[in-house]
């Protein structure tokens, strides 16, 4: 899909020991192969030859009370084990991220469809879906909350009336989830000197996460009285701690190892199915296997926040910004999830990577009765980014201004202040980014025209075209446009999290060579963490060989696979429990062989002075004396922003990155073909280059979904009209373009190795800077995403174009 990559880096650094597949390399992810022939293991494929099948009964209403639940039908069922309801609890009956506000199952209300009603256990999974159905449950519909209006009217409905979390005292209605300004300078007063005023009214879908690995894990009932799970997570320790309590458990007896994990893109932060297979395992001492299917899946986990923004750009004759309002207001949902921490995130990020002196921003999440939202790629910065790029392209309209240069005539640079009061310390190239893009060459017009080579008749190329190989249409409407745009994302836990990794490093001398084993609970969920892992470790060990040890909750916390942070925290632990494990080894060849002070480094498997001599092969300084070391790694410590101005040091770092994408459209059917999605990111430093440009493809190709096809379409009951990917479409290879890209390595001094996360930047600036590029070919306004035929082409009062 890349046509052409460009890396750009800084003179080389030394990073340790020269060791082949180290920090810096192109290294082959060792579960790479298994992946793509279909040998790798996933949670869905766990088994155990005593193991029972569970499910999960989910409500039909978006909003109702439950009267009364009958499970006699069901429990009369052959091979059905046990069923269980709120009331066969044994310890806590809530749960949540941040704040423990969703049941476990259902008590006395529901509030959204597909909520957890009741559990079975049986023989096989067939019969424990048919005892599901045979579950009586009496329900009275009540009144739904869908949007602000409606959650915030003075006789809403209440959805969590007896709130005592933290952000409930912020907060002018119970029904809103957290909400966080952001304000500085004099926003009136930069208002009555803009020369050039323009605003703007947009909104942003649901979009899934779209895994193709479905919720699925094992528990397996232990003989001290506890329980071992074997799940796809993302965070083993945050479902460790929610699930001790629910149990009823003491944390020593619940245990929790991953399996494999088919993607995950924020879905997996949230519990799903953990707490119900462990409560069904501890009820009937058998194993138990839960494995949702691809309907149930678009039930049983968050999505990301649909969000409605309103924008107010100012500037002067010159281009420059002046002052910007914004308000966002998300949809989070029947839970909180991580709702207040997408609120944090799209209201300090939500004027983009400009300098703005004078601004006021609002964002708010809703308690509603829709599908619960939470964390996916982008977290609330995915949102504001549509909404802010949209508002730059309009004000370069308003100015006569090309929109690269009216951007880079705002774009921030190391030492300038976010709008939070923040300093940018480290490298911020938003311009330099915006230039490689758009000096990139623009792929050849009109690449659906073919020539028999045989007659030398013209043709057509119908995969080439909007539609593909539906074959659509045949050109005759089709025009092109090119559009641009650039986003920030934090990177890392942010606000005061206390945000720190854990790595646990085995050094050891194993049939005569030097073998590093690493354990961390991280979570590997595609991003290729356990082939950095390997490569830290063999760059700060000088060895070759290099064992990885499944993750588990038996080592201290990694903290979650999200936020871009893995290699920058769990990287970091890696990184910094090698080094001390290195000198450890260092410090007994002094004290035993005299070596010196300074100079000796591990390379190739032994210990190479500074005048490169060798001072001694490892194995014989490692003996039978294994070196064993666990630590924890934290970045700065961040701060919580002030909840009336928004100031505050909230994010470690920032990432950026910039799209050009080159679209075609035919007019007539309302259909949009991405011919080309140029990236240029700054990685700070590319620890594994090949995984860098998969990261950024990755990203660009989730953008581009949620651009021009991927919805959740919610009905105003609250029900979802396409729970399937039949109907809820998503890029396939045939929908992907070349994507070109320009790689920076501008090195962070703050990070390890220089690095700075890079798997969320490509997702914020590859939608708007498509929907630019459909805006550019059409001419017509396009606040809302994704853009559907029906926003292309004029239809008729019969629905006919």
């Amino acid at each position: 899909m890349s046509r052409g990559t460009r890396t750009v880096r800084p003179p080389r650094q030394a990073l340790g020991g020269e060791s082949p597949g180290g920090v810096g390399e192109s290294v082959e992810r060792p579960d790479g192969i298994l992946k793509v022939t279909g040998e790798f293991a996933y949670s869905s494929d766990l088994w155990h030859e005593d193991m029972l099948w569970g499910h999960t009964l989910r409500s039909p209403h978006a909003h109702a009370r439950i009267l009364a639940v009958d499970v006699a039908a069901a429990l009369a069922v052959p091979g059905v084990h046990c069923v269980l309801t709120h009331a066969d609890l044994p310890a806590a009956t809530h749960y949540g991220l941040e704040i423990q506000d969703q049941p476990v199952l259902a008590k006395d209300v529901v509030r959204y469809e597909g909520e957890p009603v009741a559990l079975v256990a049986a023989d096989h999974p067939e019969i424990a879906r048919r005892a599901a159905a045979l579950i009586r449950v009496d329900y009275r519909e009540l009144p739904a909350v869908h949007d602000e209006a409606t959650a915030t009217a003075p006789d809403a409905p209440v959805l969590h009336p007896d709130r005592t979390d933290r952000h409930a005292a912020h907060v002018a209605h119970p029904n809103i989830v957290h909400r966080q300004p952001v304000v500085t300078g004099d926003v009136d007063a930069a208002a009555r000197a803009a020369d050039v005023v323009v605003t703007g009214e947009y909104e942003v879908g649901m979009q899934d996460q779209a895994f193709l690995g479905p919720e699925s894990g094992l528990a397996v009932p232990a003989e001290d009285g506890g329980v071992d799970l074997h799940v796809a997570t993302q965070w083993l320790h945050v479902d460790h701690r929610q699930l001790a309590p629910v149990l009823g458990l003491p944390p020593e007896r619940v245990r929790l190892t991953l399996a494999g994990v088919g993607g995950a893109f924020g879905a997996r932060e949230d519990l799903s199915m953990q707490a119900h297979a462990c409560l069904l395992a501890l009820r009937t001492g058998r194993p138990v296997k839960i494995v949702y299917n691809r309907h149930e899946s678009f039930f049983g986990h968050v999505h990301r926040h649909p969000a409605k923004l309103s924008y107010e750009h100012g500037a002067t004759r010159d281009g420059r910004l002046l002052y910007v309002r914004a308000r966002i207001v998300l949809d989070g949902g029947a839970y909180a999830s991580s709702s207040p921490a997408v609120v944090g995130n799209a209201a300090s990020l939500g004027l983009g990577p400009y300098e703005v002196p004078n601004a006021r921003v609002e964002a708010v999440a809703l308690y509603t009765n829709n599908p619960p939202c939470g964390a996916m790629r982008g977290f609330g910065a995915v949102q504001a980014c549509f909404a802010y790029e949209a508002q730059m392209d309009k004000l370069a309209a308003a100015l006569g201004l090309d929109p690269v240069e009216l951007r880079r005539r705002n774009a921030m640079s190391q030492g300038s202040t976010m709008p939070t009061g923040q300093l940018v310390d480290s490298p911020a190239p938003v311009a330099e980014l915006l230039r490689l893009v758009k000096a990139r060459p623009l792929p050849p017009e009109r690449q659906w025209e073919t020539v028999d080579a045989a007659t030398g008749a013209p043709g057509v190329d119908v995969r080439a075209l909007p539609g593909g190989l539906s074959n659509a249409g045949h050109g005759e409407g089709v025009v092109r446009g090119v559009g641009y745009a650039v986003g920030i994302k934090n990177v890392g836990f942010s606000e005061g999290f206390d945000d720190y990794s854990t790595a646990r490093v085995r050094l050891e001398a194993i049939a005569g060579e030097p073998v590093a084993t690493v354990h961390t609970a991280m979570a590997e969920v595609g991003q290729g963490g356990v082939t950095v892992h390997a490569q830290i470790a063999r760059t700060e060990l000088g060895v070759t060989r290099v064992t990885i040890l499944p993750a588990d909750t038996s080592v201290g916390s990694a903290g979650s696979t999200s936020a871009s942070r893995q290699t920058y925290l769990t990287g970091g632990a890696v990184r910094n429990t090698c080094l001390a494990v290195r000198a450890e080894l260092l410090r007994r060849g002094r004290e035993r062989h005299g070596w010196p002070e300074v100079g000796p480094r591990l390379e190739g498997g032994k210990v190479v002075a500074a005048d490169g001599s060798v001072l001694a092969p490892l194995v014989d300084v490692l003996g039978d004396e294994a070196i064993e070391l666990e630590l924890e790694f934290r970045h700065r410590p961040t701060q919580p922003f002030d909840p009336v101005t928004g100031q505050g040091f909230g994010h470690v770092q920032y990432s950026f990155c910039a799209h050009r994408a080159v679209v075609e459209v035919d007019t007539e059917l309302g259909l949009v073909k991405v011919v080309e999605l140029a990236a240029a990111q700054d990685v700070g430093k590319a620890i594994n280059p090949r995984a860098v440009e998969g990261q950024i493809h990755g990203g660009s190709a989730q953008g581009l979904g949620l651009a021009v096809l991927e919805e959740i379409v919610v009905g105003g009951d609250g029900r979802i009209r396409n729970p399937s990917f039949t109907d809820y479409l998503i890029p396939t290879i045939l929908d992907m373009p070349s994507m070109p890209l320009d790689i920076l390595e501008l090195a962070d001094e703050h990070a390890p190795y220089g690095l700075r996360g890079i798997g969320e930047a490509p997702t914020l600036s590859a939608t708007p800077a498509i929907v630019a590029a459909v805006r550019q070919a059409t001419g017509r306004a396009l606040h809302r995403v994704p853009v559907r035929p029906e926003h292309l082409v004029d239809l008729g009062q019969d629905g006919v174009a």
